[in-house]
Formats: C-alpha cells, structure tokens, sequence
C-alpha cells in the first residue's frame, strides 16, 4: 500500500513538472494555449499565473493577462484623394491635385483680375465697354467650373476728392462688377464686394496716367 501510494505521489510531481516544463515552454513567441481543467476553467497556479500547454485551448484569454490585437482603425473612404469622403463627394474622379470645394467639385485656382484697361471715368462707378468684357469672360469660367466659388470683387480709386468719398464711391464701383456678373448668370451668393477707396495705388497719383489707373476694379477667386 505504502509502495502505491509513493508511485502515485511520484507521478504526480512528474505530471505538475510537465506541466510547468510546457508552460514555460509555449511561453515564447506565438499564440499562447492554456491548460484547462475538468470545468473547462484555466488552470492556474497559487501565484495566480495561468497554466500553458501545446494541447490546451488556445488564447488570448483576459483571464490570464492577454489581449487580442485591436484591429487598425479605417477611416471613411476617399477614392479620388481629394480631402472630401466618396460619402460626400458629388464629383468622384477628381483629377489628382485639383483644388476642390466642400463637396469635392473642382473649383478654379486662386487668381487675381485686374480690369485695368478702359478705366472707370473720373467719379464714376459706370462700367466701361472693355471692363464688362473681362466681367463676362469671368461669368463664364464660373459657369463652367463644376464647383462653387467664392468672389471677391473690390474697387479703388485715385486719391482726388476726400477720403471718405472715395472709399464709398470704390464701393459703388465694386457694386457694379457684381451687378453685371448677376446679369451674366453668376449667383449672388458667391460675389462679396468692398471698396478700397485710395488706400491702394497701383500707379502714381501725382500724374494723369496714375490716376486713371488707380481709377480700377479687380476680382478675386477663392
């Protein structure tokens, strides 16, 4: 009986350093499996340490300290690359640098009209022949462009009369641009208009020529 019960003691001790031999054996690199008892609970040791084992069940388990892997977060799609997600885009395809609107529509590229030929008249905000030509040549670009733009439409003057007129009379002017690009179809809504007055000479004041040509208007897009 004596003898028995020793070989079962004796094999019991061989089983647990079998156990802790796999256990720290399958603790290098790979998917982990642990030891499992009757109850299928992890078996664990008096520290609180999972058992591993080649043949147990395998991990992670948050028992035992481990984690699966978080997947990498996607963000929302954006086919064309544009900065603008395929759900919002209203013109997918966008060719590769283009300059876009919220809605991913291309747009013009930022420029600045001078509409220095044919000035404006002195204290006059009428617009002359050659500046609605310009005017209109700018309607049709915004027209044609898939996207929204935005305008900005200023006006100056020479720096004749009081200040404070000149500045109400470069608005007058800046206002007559964007009646005539509402005429040519262009929304009211993309044009915002002020006026400069004399602040910004582009020419000298002191001669005729300089001030007809500070006499201007010029358009923005944005």
């Amino acid at each position: 009986m004596f003898t028995q019960k020793k070989t079962i003691v004796m094999l019991g001790m061989i089983a647990g350093m079998a156990v802790a031999t796999q256990g720290m054996a399958s603790s290098h690199g790979g998917m982990k499996h642990y030891a499992i008892d009757g109850s299928m609970g992890t078996v664990m040791n008096s520290g609180g340490e999972c058992w591993s084992t080649a043949g147990g069940a395998a991990g992670p388990k948050e028992a035992c300290g481990d984690m699966m892997a978080e997947e990498p977060m996607m963000g929302p799609a954006d086919s064309d690359g544009d900065g603008v997600i395929d759900a919002k885009d209203k013109c997918p395809g966008t060719r590769a640098g283009a300059k876009v609107d919220q809605w991913g529509c291309e747009i013009m590229e930022s420029m600045t009209i001078d509409l220095l030929e044919g000035e404006f008249g002195f204290d006059s905000a009428v617009l002359t022949p050659a500046m609605e030509q310009a005017l209109d040549a700018v309607a049709k670009m915004i027209k044609d462009s898939p996207g929204s733009e935005t305008l900005v439409i200023v006006g100056h003057t020479d720096s004749v009369g009081p200040a404070d007129y000149n500045m109400g009379l470069s608005l007058r002017r800046a206002e007559s641009a964007r009646d005539h690009l509402v005429s040519a179809g262009v929304s009211s809504d993309m044009i915002t208009v002020r006026g400069e007055g004399e602040e910004n000479p582009v020419a000298d004041n002191a001669t005729r020529e300089g001030r007809d040509q500070n006499r201007r208007i010029h358009v923005e897009s944005r």
